[in-house]
């Protein structure tokens, strides 16, 4: 059977219970017309690169299955009707993902490295630069610049 991805976003006003009951409705869907979902994933709330329907973030959830091409057909049919869903798309895959998919290992990485906040950052040393620049001094194309604080 071919394999696909299916990776929907829901409106960012639902709970995670609601997201993961249309994650659920999506594997019945596939499960029920002869597919097998192999990997469900939840992504969480997270920031869309423009705004759709208002929406300026929303809850990603990513399903990796094997089907038959009629169940995608009939997947998407559903998900279209869904007034929960935004955006969503399938595509078919030669190979699923073993393990984590990127947005998971990344998700991994930024809490267990630390870098969630980017508030420790520190002191970045000078500004190479610029430290061996010296006086620009006045220009002859325009007037020297006044003082501003005597302004």
């Amino acid at each position: 059977m071919p394999l696909y991805e299916h990776v929907f976003l829901a409106r960012q006003d639902l709970a995670q219970a609601q997201v993961d009951a249309l994650a659920q409705a999506a594997t019945d869907i596939i499960e029920s017309n002869g597919g097998r979902v192999v990997k469900t994933e939840t992504w969480g709330l997270r920031s869309i690169a423009y705004r759709i329907s208002k929406n300026r973030k929303a809850h990603y959830v990513a399903i990796d299955f094997e089907a038959p091409t009629n169940v995608v057909a009939e997947l998407e049919r559903q998900t279209q009707i869904n007034e929960d869903v935004i955006r969503y798309m399938s595509i078919r895959v030669d190979a699923h993902e073993e393990g984590p998919s990127a947005m998971m290992r990344r998700n991994e990485r930024d809490t267990r490295d630390g870098r969630g906040d980017r508030g420790d950052r520190g002191d970045r040393g000078p500004r190479r630069d610029r430290d061996d620049r010296g006086d620009r001094g006045d220009r002859g194309d325009r007037a020297p610049r006044a003082d501003f604080a005597e302004a």
